[in-house]
């Protein structure tokens, strides 16, 4: 029966029924998310069962005990009441013997508690002792009496060894120790002018020994003297010794107006008199305090960076102070130079410093971020926006001035526009921490080129040359406010398609050459600027079609007037007994004059590949054009012809049209005339570099006229 009451056959945990916080419905609930409660009935059922079985067993084996437990309990009350009396007597006992020790424990605690006091005044009374002893050390080491009344110095002042400075300020170190233990205690507040006294005399000697060392050159001295500046604590006041006593009087002497003028090389050559000063004078500092100049087997002495503490400031505080005019953006290119000069005056003081430590440290430190601060880039930036926007949007206002000197371009303003961009990054002119200001007015000049093709072309284009025929004339009284501006000429057109070509083709060259060597040293990655820079690239050609449109139109309306001289050719045959025809009409030669002399007066503006688009777009409309009048020539021809047929069978004779020697009818003649028209047309589109495939309804011409050529053996 146990193995049914295993739990790995239950759906429960029999254990659970143990727990002291078994709670009938969550035990329900629980199971009846696993199993249904028919299976938790059965379940329960077995486990009942289960439990009756192993009690039964439990009181068959024990059956003896079960049945003497009845009279094994026979007298043990009265057992019990004579235990009772003597149990109550030990329990008075322990309780007075457990009284007795707790005024024990606490007699002790205060007996402790006295003596943690007495060992608190005594620790005191040694560190007043101390204080005492130590003021009274440094006194005499310094030559200095105190008393109650005050403090009296001695007759003349003691020169002091460099190791009794030391043991002065180690003397010292402990004293402050003691001072901040003891603080607030009457004897520690009334010596306190003494230890100012002492204070004042260490610090003394402690600068004279720093002086020494430094005019002397005494590395020993000078590396004692910074050890015992960091016993007490006070490194900050040697670097500030350091800047007031060394660094201080020289920069007074070099950086000012005056050697500005003076000096050659001007702000270039003051920073290089500023720089002499670390060799000359930091080489004994830096051997003492660096690791990367120590010469000798000494220890270094850490914690000092007198390259930033007190060099640096005292630069950045004599420039400010002394030569302001060189932060001055009034005239950007004095500016330029100025700045670029300091940034590398900063570059070879960073290289100075030692370490990467030393150089981060510097760059951190508050008179880094004022020197830098000074530096007004965005109000530089503004006036050369100024200079250089300025010079595209007066170039724009004349949009067809011719270009001056020797420029790939024929208009001014591209010619201004090429320049600008140019000029943002040129040496003069760009600067590293406006990159994103110079890329942001590239993009700018280049959309602003897109936009002002779109309105040149709304302007001088489509509004001039649109709707003219039907504007009423004025009287010779009658004052007008229309623009007088003279019409815009095919030369200027083109020169303007021209230009639209080369600044586009010029532009990758610009990223380039120009652009991506300065980028790429502030971000690896570049791609995502060559995209945006080629997007707005694309938008430059986007309104080439409508210009192309205005030169096909008019070439083409040159050129399409000569073709309704097609019209003449029935004329020229019909009752003229003339050849048949085997050369070109003249008509041709007069419809390709005025494309040839397009091509003469422009084609060296336009690039070959616009120069074929604009051709084939001609081509397309000439083709549109001829298309039109030889399907209306050869309709008046068949008409013609089959009017005389009709005419003939009336007649019943031959007497009506006359025949060739070679047996074409004079209709024939004619639409041979327009058939060899038309082929020496497709010569003359060939001739021209011009693929036939490319000129639409080309095809449907040359079909429509050979279709309707008969060969001259067959018959009418």
């Amino acid at each position: 029966m146990e193995t049914l009451a295993n739990s790995s056959t239950l759906c429960f945990d029999k254990h659970q029924f143990m727990k002291e916080d078994f709670d009938v419905d969550e035990f329900v609930a629980d199971c009846r998310r696993r199993v249904q409660l028919e299976q938790l009935r059965e379940d329960l059922d077995v486990y009942f069962r289960s439990l009756k079985n192993a009690m039964v067993e439990l009181i068959n084996k024990d059956y003896a005990d079960f049945v003497n437990l009845s009279s094994n309990l026979v007298g043990m009350d009265k057992a019990i009441n004579s235990l009772a009396i003597p149990l109550g007597q030990l329990r008075e006992e322990v309780l007075s013997v457990k009284s007795v020790m707790e005024d024990a424990e606490k007699a002790v605690q205060q007996k402790l508690l006295a003596r943690a006091k007495i060992r608190e005044k005594k620790a005191c009374l040694q560190r007043l002792i101390n204080i005492n002893k130590s003021v009274e050390k440094m006194e005499v080491i310094l030559g200095i009496r105190g008393s109650a009344e005050g403090i009296e110095n001695d007759d003349g002042e003691i020169e002091l060894t460099g190791q009794q400075i030391e043991r002065v300020a180690s003397e010292f170190n402990q004293l402050q120790y003691y001072v901040t233990q003891s603080k607030g205690l009457p004897l520690v507040e009334k010596i306190r002018p003494r230890i100012a006294a002492i204070t004042v005399t260490l610090q003394h000697s402690l600068e004279r020994m720093f002086k020494e060392s430094l005019e002397t050159g005494n590395v020993d001295m000078l590396r004692q003297c910074l050890r015992t500046y960091g016993t007490i604590d006070k490194m900050r006041d040697a670097e500030a010794l350091f800047r007031k006593v060394s660094v201080s009087p020289y920069m007074a002497e070099v950086i000012s107006e005056r050697f500005i003028q003076t000096n050659p090389q001007g702000l270039k050559g003051l920073f290089s008199k500023v720089m002499e000063f670390i060799p000359k004078s930091c080489g004994l500092i830096r051997e003492v305090t660096s690791p990367l100049f120590s010469s000798g087997s000494e220890k270094v002495v850490g914690g000092y960076n007198f390259m930033v503490n007190a060099v640096w400031p005292e630069i950045v505080s004599s420039l400010e102070n002394r030569v302001a005019s060189i932060f001055a953006p009034g005239n950007p290119d004095a500016f330029h130079q100025k700045y670029l000069i300091s940034m590398e005056f900063v570059d070879q003081f960073e290289r100075e410093c030692g370490s990467q430590t030393s150089v981060k440290h510097l760059r951190a430190h508050p008179s880094y971020n004022t020197f830098m601060s000074k530096w007004s880039l965005p109000v530089y930036f503004q006036i050369r926006f100024q200079e250089i926007a300025g010079s595209v949007e007066m170039a724009l206002m004349a949009p067809f001035n011719a270009s001056t000197g020797e420029s790939c371009f024929k208009l001014a303003a591209f010619d201004a526009i090429w320049h600008a961009l140019q000029c943002c990054w040129q040496d003069q002119v760009y600067l590293t921490p406006l990159a994103h200001r110079f890329w942001k007015l590239t993009l700018q000049i280049i959309l602003r080129c897109t936009t002002w093709i779109a309105e040149v072309h709304e302007n001088e284009v489509a509004g001039k040359t649109s709707n003219i025929d039907d504007q009423p004339p004025s009287s010779d009284g009658d004052k007008t406010t229309e623009d007088k501006s003279p019409p815009v000429t095919m030369a200027q057109i083109v020169f303007l398609i021209g230009d639209v070509d080369k600044l586009y083709q010029q532009l990758p060259s610009l990223l380039t050459d120009y652009i991506e060597p300065r980028l790429t040293s502030i971000c690896k990655d570049t791609s995502f600027l060559t995209e945006s820079f080629e997007e707005a690239r694309s938008r430059l050609i986007e309104r080439q079609g409508s210009f192309n449109e205005f030169i096909v139109k008019e070439v083409c309306g040159l050129c399409s007037v000569h073709l309704k001289s097609a019209n003449d050719i029935p004329r020229l045959y019909r009752r003229t007994n003339r050849e048949v025809p085997s050369k070109p009409s003249s008509y041709i030669h007069n419809t390709m004059k005025p494309l040839e002399l397009f091509i003469q007066e422009h084609g060296q503006v336009l690039e070959a590949s616009r120069q074929q688009q604009l051709l084939a777009g001609i081509f397309t409309q000439i083709v549109q054009e001829y298309n039109t009048v030889s399907s209306d020539l050869l309709t008046s021809v068949k008409k013609m012809e089959d009017s005389l047929k009709r005419l003939k069978m009336m007649r019943k004779s031959d007497v009506g049209l006359p025949q060739s020697s070679q047996g074409l009818s004079d209709d024939d003649k004619i639409r041979l005339q327009l058939a060899i028209d038309v082929r020496k047309f497709g010569e003359q589109i060939s001739s021209l570099g011009v693929e036939k495939q490319q000129v639409k309804g080309y095809e449907d011409l040359s079909s429509l006229v050979e279709s309707s050529v008969k060969k001259p053996a067959e018959e009418l």
